[in-house]
């Protein structure tokens, strides 16, 4: 298609176009299944059903499986995975299944928030006993037909089986009986036992891959729908910022603009739905809407955070470190300690800020008619959203819809809602449907920043290097202050993460933290506090090893003690275990104590490595996953760095899909590796200094390491967080294998090999 303007011809190419008009060619892997994508709304029916028995899975009389996916995929393999326990319990030949993206829907789906690591936690049971009761109606119908005791039928490879006689019928034929019977309580279910199990814990290939890789999946960016109008908005280089000004007649010539629309300025906190505010460009295609918001001519009024310096806070927040914080958590006399002490060893560690980058930026595509919003945006959590729309649009929720696209990587970005909202209020404004596109630029300059941290720890010891006491001060600003104006201190979710809860046998122990101010857009991060915390708590570690003269690993496993559950009774009412009842997922000293042995012993730890080279070792537990890891350095040619291998041992319950976690323990210590190694958000009178991967620097491909190894426990404990877990113990154990390989004891991130 083309587009024509007074002085210029500009041609419209998607992804796709791109991509084939640079020759450059793409190969699948043929998968048996057919992916259906909500990028559009034809694309979203389902055919008739003969069987519905709930809201996840549907079958009709072709004996055709349709099974609702109702998280966001971004990468991690969530329509894979939890289909794929619906089908196991079900009987489901998995080549005739059907996976059927679900728009976002509250009362109909539960929560759809695909968020903090516990998709497969949450709903493992829910979609088991989804496909149980299907199968046991299958089943039931199965034994009326042949007039038998249903306990004789069973449902294998999309048919029931009479097992005494041999007869068969497949789900086709008893779809329309099965759908007459009542839904069967609870009690009657029976789940299969592991033994059972066909596809829970077996390797199976994500339903998204061969679209993914013919560039047939449908993400953010490829949905569009007819008329809109791409959409490029200028904003504060400070957050909080505003307009004071603007002048747009030079954006108005640019050919292909259609028109401009201010957007109000949320004020400072922002909160996290509010859109930033400022000028949107509207235009016929991205060219003109890039060239129009280059040519306004706008004066801010910077706000409150125009003199916010990252350098100097780095300076503040050392200070708060090292002085007398909150005291959160507290067992024994830490200042009896620290007075008696032998020795007492203090390091402080410091991260900076850190931006979410993910390969496909924030977007939507919107349109609003007749007092009713219908939006495609590649959102981690449809119903926050879709709350947020109806509230800055004034409209009812049931009138607001949220297709949920294929995600281009998300790490906690796209679970705020801002962009969906901007998206949204900007066609209501223009009164015309549009595309909202945020440019690499927007992403860098315009993101919820991780917190940049500092942390200080004490360790006391007595005359025989035992450490008798643990004094940790974390200071960073809170997430909670991007909508608590008052907040200067972390919350309880954020010191759970690793801070009040540490595992290891010391008497004497003293948690606080320390006050920071919120100056920009803070929020959660792959990970999230876990990262700060693990680095610190990972790095000294490594230093008490040192000083009392032992190897790290026996060394940490000593500091464990005797296996046993964590007593957290006394910090009960603020230790939030990742939203989970301690009885239900206990700490586990001896769950880590496991990995650590197995990463050990499959990286054959304390091997002969030569000078220049060493290895270094963490191990953590994050989103109730027990996770040890090793790497491995070289720096043997003149002192540059290449990792040859990373070693992750893991214990994360009954897993459902092991090539889905491998895969997100692959990627994580790459992600990691970019905080650990490259990355920094840095910000000058308010606003941020870099832009885009040519000054916000992440992992290349020479910083990857050689080979990554997943070495997965078997367990049959409930299924926890695979997402989120792989991040946290990769900057510590690469910065103990420095130390190991150079003699540097390097404690700030990014680490100055």
């Amino acid at each position: 298609m083309k587009t024509k303007t007074e002085n210029q011809t500009v041609r419209k190419m998607d992804r796709r176009y791109f991509i084939k008009s640079s020759s450059i060619g793409m190969s699948g892997i043929v998968l048996g299944m057919h992916i259906a994508c909500s990028s559009r709304p034809d694309e979203i029916a389902l055919p008739p059903a003969s069987f519905e028995p709930n809201v996840y899975l549907t079958l009709n009389e072709k004996g055709d499986v349709f099974i609702v996916a109702h998280r966001s995929e971004m990468g991690q393999g969530v329509r894979t995975s939890l289909p794929s326990i619906v089908a196991d319990e079900l009987g489901a030949d998995w080549e005739r299944v059907q996976i059927i993206q679900a728009e976002g829907n509250e009362e109909k789906y539960g929560n759809q928030n695909t968020d903090g690591s516990f998709s497969v936690r949450m709903f493992y049971m829910p979609m088991r006993k989804a496909g149980a009761s299907a199968r046991l109606m299958l089943e039931q119908a199965a034994a009326n037909e042949w007039k038998v005791d249903v306990s004789e039928c069973k449902a294998i490879n999309h048919e029931v089986v009479h097992e005494p006689s041999g007869k068969k019928l497949s789900f086709g034929q008893l779809a329309g009986k099965a759908s007459e019977l009542p839904v069967p309580d609870e009690k009657d279910l029976r789940l299969k036992k592991r033994a059972e199990f066909t596809r829970i814990g077996k390797p199976t290939t994500l339903v998204d891959l061969k679209d993914i890789v013919q560039g047939k999946a449908t993400y953010g960016l490829d949905a569009t729908i007819p008329e809109a109008k791409v959409t490029l908005v200028k904003r504060c280089p400070v957050a909080g910022g505003k307009v004071r000004s603007f002048d747009n007649s030079k954006a108005l010539e640019v050919p292909g603009v259609i028109k401009t629309v201010q957007l109000d300025s949320p004020g400072f906190p922002t909160q996290f739905h509010n859109p930033l505010g400022g000028i949107a460009v509207i235009a016929e295609n991205t060219w003109a809407a890039k060239k129009g918001r280059d040519a306004l001519e706008v004066e801010w009024d910077f706000g409150p955070n125009a003199k916010y310096n990252t350098a100097d806070f780095a300076n503040t927040m050392v200070k708060a470190a090292n002085t007398n914080g909150t005291v959160r958590h507290e067992t024994g006399d830490i200042k009896g300690a620290l007075a008696s002490a032998d020795k007492v060893l203090e390091s402080t560690y410091s991260i900076p800020h850190l931006s979410h980058t993910p390969m496909e930026p924030p977007n939507a595509v919107a349109k609003f008619e007749n007092g009713k919003c219908e939006i495609w945006a590649p959102t981690q959590n449809p119903q926050w959203a879709i709350g947020s729309v109806a509230g800055k649009l004034g409209i009812e929720e049931k009138d607001v819809t949220i297709n949920v696209t294929l995600l281009g990587g998300g790490f906690g970005r796209k679970s705020k809602p801002d962009f969906v909202v901007e998206a949204a209020l900007i066609a209501q404004k223009a009164d015309m449907p549009i595309k909202l596109i945020w440019m690499r630029e927007d992403d860098v300059q315009h993101d919820f920043y991780a917190s940049s941290s500092v942390q200080h720890i004490k360790a006391a010891f007595d005359e025989d290097k035992n450490v008798i006491g643990w004094n940790h001060r974390s200071v960073f600003p809170t997430i909670s202050g991007t909508a608590n104006p008052t907040a200067q201190e972390p919350s309880n979710g954020e010191i759970s993460q690793g801070l009040i809860d540490v595992p290891y046998k010391i008497p004497n122990v003293c948690i606080e933290t320390g006050k920071a101010d919120v100056q920009t857009r803070i929020g959660w991060m792959r990970s999230v506090a876990n990262v700060q915390h693990a680095f610190a708590i990972g790095s000294m570690l490594d230093e008490i090893a040192e000083y009392r003269g032992k190897d790290a690993v026996k060394n940490a496993l000593e500091m464990l003690g005797k296996d046993r559950m964590l007593d957290l009774s006394g910090i009960k009412e603020i230790y939030g275990n990742y939203n989970e009842p301690l009885e239900d997922y206990p700490w586990n000293t001896g769950r880590l104590k496991s990995v650590i042995e197995e990463v050990a012993s499959k990286s054959n730890w304390g091997k002969s490595l030569g000078a220049g080279k060493g290895q270094g070792f963490t191990a953590y537990r994050s989103f109730l996953t027990y996770v040890a890891c090793v790497v491995e350095v070289d720096m043997s040619e003149d002192g540059k760095l290449k990792i040859p291998e990373v070693h992750f041992a893991v214990d994360c319950g009954q897993v459902v899909n092991p090539d889905t976690v491998k895969n997100q323990f692959e990627g994580g210590a790459i992600f990691a590796l970019s905080g650990a190694l490259k990355s920094a958000i840095t910000f000058k009178d308010g606003q941020v200094e870099q832009s885009n991967f040519h000054n916000y620097h992440v992992a290349r491909m020479a910083d990857a390491p050689q080979d990554i190894y997943v070495h997965l426990m078997d367990s049959e404990e409930k299924p926890t967080g695979v997402g989120e877990p792989p991040v946290p113990p990769v900057a510590p154990a690469l910065a103990n294998a420095i130390y190991a390989a150079s003699g540097k004891r390097l404690r700030d991130l990014p680490l100055k090999v």
